[in-house]
């Protein structure tokens, strides 16, 4: 079930499912002309008359909203171009999830919710709108759907009515953000050819060479066979406690949902294509393989234990101050990690960013064409009325999925912050003199603007997917560079297919996996940082978990999804 990704770098996806087409699934509803507005494929929506709607904002902490964002950013650009002010709802990024689903369980939802990765539980309770049933009125997301036969990707978002209630940021391909970034400096002192070794290295292969590098290091006076020399980011508080990207990583190359990927998982389900049938990754011989692997980092003296509850500041000052050597990094954040390095080692530290080695299959831990997207709460359709509702959706659809919206939300307007140059032929987006951003890893002097953090471009909340074209349109040489390596080195799996449960079975499958979920991890983690032996401990963990209806969510997923399938 996998195919080796042969094509260039734009290209990296693979079909995920077979699915009916979702237009036919989707309810037909009579047109509804606009009246007071302009929208359309390819055209800037404007409304006639000043409008408002209220919307959500997940506000991360490394570069909080300001308010020149409001006066003179990205949201007053907005409303330059289409009339709409947005009314911001903001929370922070940390309990975000948790703030709008008390807000929507409250009736005070905003009308715009973005930011959502996982809509499942917010359907059964009525306060998001089934947005599938209003696709029609949305030009620019219908023409991306059909340009890129998005039906099969979509229908893994359906629950069991048949209609999706998030409308998702969707990717012409499958891009894989994150990987790792080692000192190439050392580890070519160290004796070692990381170019070489990641054609086809594994998380053991890297173990070993750790080992020398380490040895290497301490014969050097550069540290103490006491010290680690890796101790990642997004494992620690925005891992979540659950081993966040790193676990995600490895636990993907052994078949496994661990770290970020567990969660929406109902306790690590997949689906074995050869059985056609799902089963629990969590207590599989696959998990047993990771965490072994895992755990042999930490217990031979390689990974810092702190990896899983550290700031992600705390990991990038080991990091660019040369007590680490290895570190996980994402294609927004590894030219400021280079430059973060230079700053404090000088220009002999050489960095290079790297395939992320394998385990018992090559894949890449991203297979989905879509990520996260919108909801549209209920409240909007009741307070708005039908034919004003229509109108927010023509709007929703310009923000997020029109071209100028996208250019617009990710880089600012043309000629204030970018134009475009060109560069060996070709025409390329590049910011004017003076900028940087951080958040497309186009790094700059400590004097230029870096214009997320002072007008909001470039965040999180409003632009994702898109074609390769515009979703690559700020890549480095290094990135360009890491894809291609990707390319030859790495494969896609095939999407799994998902069990649609009612809204009864929903609420039960929640009530089993939320306890299911916390033990997963919590075990996982002492597993991994040898709090607990694998070996003595394996039988005990798993019978955990079965405690905690593993084997009755097994047992529903399967039934759901055969009588769905008949």
């Amino acid at each position: 079930m996998k195919r080796v990704v042969t094509t260039t770098v734009a290209i990296m996806c693979v079909a995920a499912m077979f699915a009916a087409p979702w237009s036919k699934k989707t309810k037909a509803k009579k047109d509804i002309a606009a009246s007071g507005y302009t929208y359309g494929e390819g055209k800037t929506f404007h409304s006639d008359k000043p409008v408002t709607y209220s919307i959500s904002f997940s506000d991360a902490s490394w570069y909080a909203m300001q308010d020149t964002w409001k006066t003179e950013g990205v949201f007053k650009d907005i409303e330059k171009v289409t009339n709409v002010h947005l009314d911001i709802t903001s929370y922070d990024s940390g309990d975000y999830n948790q703030k709008i689903n008390l807000a929507i369980n409250s009736g005070s939802a905003t009308y715009i919710i973005p930011k959502v990765y996982d809509e499942s539980q917010y359907v059964a309770g009525g306060g998001v709108v089934a947005v599938s049933d209003y696709t029609q009125y949305m030009p620019n997301f219908t023409a991306f759907v059909n340009k890129y036969n998005m039906n099969p990707d979509l229908d893994t978002i359906r629950q069991n009515d048949g209609k999706f209630y998030r409308l998702p940021g969707m990717h012409q391909a499958a891009l894989q953000d994150y990987t790792i970034m080692v000192r190439d400096d050392i580890f070519t002192a160290a004796g070692y050819d990381v170019r070489k070794l990641e054609k086809d290295w594994t998380w053991e292969t890297l173990h070993d060479v750790l080992v020398g590098v380490k040895k290497y290091m301490v014969a050097q006076g550069m540290c103490k066979q006491s010290d680690y020399i890796w101790s990642d980011l997004w494992c620690g508080e925005s891992g979540k406690g659950q081993g966040g990207n790193l676990l995600k990583l490895m636990g993907a190359s052994y078949n496994v949902l661990s770290g970020w990927a567990i969660e929406g998982s109902n306790g690590g389900i997949k689906y074995d294509y050869k059985k056609k049938e799902f089963y629990s990754s969590s207590i599989s011989p696959d998990f047993k393989k990771f965490i072994t692997v895992a755990n042999s980092f930490i217990k031979d003296g390689l990974l810092d234990p702190e990896t899983f509850t550290q700031t992600d500041d705390t990991a990038h000052n080991k990091f660019y101050s040369g007590k680490t050597v290895i570190m996980s990094t994402n294609r927004s954040q590894m030219a400021n990690d280079i430059a973060g390095v230079k700053k404090i080692v000088g220009d002999k530290a050489k960095c290079y960013v790297t395939a992320y080695p394998s385990g018992t299959n090559k894949n890449l831990a991203e297979t989905s064409r879509l990520e996260c997207g919108v909801m549209i709460s209920q409240k909007a359709l009741d307070e708005l009325g039908e034919k004003e509702f229509v109108k927010l959706m023509r709007f929703v659809d310009w923000m997020f999925y029109s071209e100028e919206a996208y250019t617009l939300c990710k880089w600012g307007p043309k000629g204030k912050t970018w134009d475009y140059a060109t560069v060996n032929g070709k025409q390329i987006k590049k910011l004017l003199p003076g900028y940087k951003c951080g958040g497309l890893g186009l790094p700059g002097a400590d004097s230029d603007i870096d214009i997320r953090l002072k007008w909001g471009y470039a965040g999180g909340n409003y632009f994702y997917g898109h074609s390769t074209a515009e979703s690559t349109d700020a890549f480095t040489p290094e990135v360009q560079d890491l894809y291609a390596r990707y390319a030859k080195y790495k494969t896609v799996a095939v999407v799994d297919p998902k069990a649609k449960p009612t809204e009864d079975q929903r609420e039960q499958l929640n009530l089993w996996a939320t306890p299911l979920i916390d033990n997963i991890n919590a075990w996982t983690l002492k597993f991994v940082t040898g709090q607990k032996d694998i070996n003595r401990d394996w039988d005990e963990y798993v019978k955990s978990c079965q405690n905690l209806n593993v084997d009755k969510i097994v047992k529903l997923s399967n039934d759901i999804y055969k009588k769905q399938t008949k």
